[in-house]
């Protein structure tokens, strides 16, 4: 937990580590058996438009006014970093695997704004706004999502699906781009059908290394 008055320290820190490990291809950004943990720092990856989930301190014009969050083509950029983090409730120690079906917080490294959907209607599409919300980590019950994907674990090279625990609605993409100021970044919203829209795959990032066996458990992508 990200104490307050100290997020965008902490976050500017984390970054310089994820983005030291990642440049030199050392251990450190791969480690692990394939897992997604609680606590790794990652992209995320939707397979169908091949943008990375992305967020940056831009509000919306319409709707909520929260920070924003869009979809990037490039690879490289900073402000696509996110961070896996448990309910306020706990249930994700550092280094446990993420299970399908539990839920979780995804933080933005940069921002330490929460990911966030609410009965807003998107800009472009008009599905369901998806923001950035929060502060130094900490933000309402509307943060929380849960991982669908098939078998028991998050596997890193698996498509998985991000289901809204409070509205039902998948995190998704389905092309719509933004004009200025940040032109040619596609819009990220909520949809309330699970298709090819939404499904990502976790991308660059450090992996925190599982601190024990995974348990067993099944949920359905």
């Amino acid at each position: 937990m990200w104490s307050a008055g100290r997020g965008w320290a902490a976050g500017l820190a984390l970054l310089g580590l994820v983005l030291a490990l990642v440049v030199r291809g050392g251990s450190g950004a791969q480690t692990g058996t394939g897992l997604v943990t609680c606590g790794s720092v990652l992209k995320l990856l939707n397979t169908h438009h091949r943008v990375r989930l992305h967020s940056h301190d831009i509000k919306y014009g319409s709707g909520s006014g929260q920070q924003s969050v869009t979809g990037v083509e490039a690879s490289d950029d900073a402000n696509s970093y996110w961070r896996i983090r448990g309910s306020p409730e706990g249930g994700c120690p550092r280094g446990a695997p993420v299970r399908c079906g539990q839920v979780v917080r995804l933080t933005h490294v940069l921002t330490g704004k929460n990911l966030h959907t609410h009965h807003f209607a998107s800009p472009l599409s008009n599905n369901q706004e998806v923001s950035a919300f929060g502060e130094d980590g900490e933000g309402d019950d509307l943060d929380l999502w849960t991982v669908r994907c098939s078998g028991q674990h998050w596997e890193r090279e698996a498509s998985v699906r991000f289901q809204h625990v409070g509205t039902s609605v998948f995190l998704s993409v389905t092309g719509e781009q933004y004009g200025s100021p940040i032109r040619g970044q596609q819009e990220v919203h909520g949809m309330t059908s699970a298709n090819a829209h939404n499904t990502w795959k976790a991308m660059e990032g450090i992996f925190i290394k599982p601190s024990a066996e995974p348990s067993t458990g099944h949920d359905e992508l």
